[in-house]
């Protein structure tokens, strides 16, 4: 099922961040007083319905970095399904309020005008805003939560609108989705119809030819697949206008949205920072990865060398297994789908609470943590609280004294005694009182 796209756009420091925490339910976004904190989209899924993108505030385009954030609001006018402008109830509507809803309006995307901090005694009066355009303003407050049940009623109501059923379950139990992400022109489309074995999407040289989340469903070894194919992310300052111009929210709402991402890399050119940009986010969706070398039919350099220069450049990502392939020989394309299977049995796996406290025993005594002269960090047990992606809290005491290099310590004794092949695990670490 296609997961619409709602964007928050709107000025720095209109509270986009709180609002965006108050609709997900949780602090994902970070919020501080100071303006422009945000500089980044955040994505989130509310109640399995949409995704829900916060996007940067605009400001003064001459800065190269700004102007940047500009083209992130120009996506989201561009490819989000429902726009939300937020707005500083408490401060008039200035230029660049009115260029924002002009924007959005132009769009022809439904359009929700929020104005936020309207819990406050200098909240000015709606006629003050009537000048945007936009019908029936909503006031609401990210602080004390003033109408927010209003917004979210307003916004299932125009994205049923626009045809989407939210009231349907978000997938079925069994569908595993995996989503093929990538620079432009690495061959997503090309894997794409290999692994689907038919011509769904385009396929051409030209750079950026998918632009929206292409998908198709289909059986493997009795499991229903969805596989998403994405529009290439291109480098912030590579980004052009028509054809070229590429909808960075539906990439980032693909690995949202899916369970795997297959983080494709062309054999052909050197990796990019974008390209361990991209497993970054990935690992912080806490999505399982795959990292797939396409055009090996193209290249000449020697597999080894492929390999060690993965393992140099994406060190972080140590657990991410790599296949070599190519969608025009077919070579090695079916084992994607037996690795995302077992990527996604590792995401789901629930480990007994008495093995994990035999593995925490075991690596403390291997090797104690490293403490002050009289004060050391004592880890008494480990509970697991969630999968998909596997999070872990270990209990104990004097626990901010844990030097990080003692996380990754526990990490990887974990994942020797356990497989967590291709997905990433998260640790907490709590004192007793």
């Amino acid at each position: 099922m296609y997961l619409p796209v709602v964007a928050i756009i709107g000025q720095t420091n209109a509270g986009k961040s709180s609002l965006f925490n108050r609709l997900v339910r949780k602090s994902q976004a970070i919020v501080a007083r100071e303006a422009g904190t945000t500089r980044d989209n955040v994505v989130g899924k509310v109640e399995g319905k949409y995704i829900l993108i916060d996007t940067a505030g605009l400001k003064d385009p001459s800065d190269d970095f700004e102007a940047h954030i500009q083209d992130q609001i120009d996506d989201a006018v561009t490819s989000a399904d429902l726009i939300l402008i937020a707005m500083d109830s408490t401060k008039y509507p200035n230029h660049d309020d009115k260029l924002i809803a002009k924007k959005a309006l132009k769009s022809g995307k439904p359009v929700i005008l929020l104005l936020n901090k309207s819990d406050m005694g200098e909240a000015l009066p709606l006629d003050e805003f009537y000048s945007l355009g936009i019908k029936n303003p909503l006031r609401v407050s990210a602080t004390t939560g003033l109408h927010l049940n209003e917004l979210r009623s307003q916004i299932n109501y125009e994205l049923a609108q626009l045809g989407f059923n939210l009231n349907q379950k978000e997938d079925k139990a069994d569908t595993l989705k995996i989503a093929l992400i990538g620079r432009p022109n690495v061959g997503k489309s090309s894997l794409f119809n290999s692994l689907a074995k038919k011509q769904q999407a385009i396929v051409a040289n030209l750079s950026g030819t998918t632009r929206d989340i292409n998908r198709t469903e289909l059986k493997y070894k009795g499991q229903t697949i969805e596989l998403l194919d994405t529009a290439g992310l291109r480098r912030p300052g590579k980004r052009e206008v028509g054809i070229e111009k590429f909808s960075a929210l539906r990439s980032l709402a693909a690995i949202e949205e899916a369970d795997v991402c297959c983080l494709l890399i062309d054999s052909t050119e050197s990796h990019s920072k974008l390209d361990q940009t991209l497993a970054g986010e990935i690992t912080k969706a806490g999505k399982g990865i795959i990292l797939v070398v396409t055009k090996t039919d193209l290249e000449h350099k020697d597999s080894n060398e492929i390999l060690d220069d993965l393992e140099y450049d994406f060190n972080f990502v140590p657990y991410a297994p790599v296949i070599m392939t190519s969608s025009v020989e077919g070579k090695n394309v079916t084992k994607i789908f037996e690795l995302a299977q077992q990527i996604d049995r590792a995401r789901h796996a629930e480990l007994k609470t008495s093995d994990l406290n035999k593995l925490l025993e075991d690596a403390v005594r291997s090797h104690p943590p490293a403490g002050l002269k009289n004060t050391h960090p004592k880890l008494r047990y480990m509970v697991q609280t969630d999968t998909c992606p596997p999070w872990f809290v270990v209990y104990g005491s004097n626990l901010s004294l844990l030097h990080w290099s003692y996380k990754r310590y526990l990490e990887r004794r974990l994942r020797e005694a356990f497989d967590f092949t291709g997905t990433p695990i998260f640790f907490s670490f709590r004192n007793r009182d």
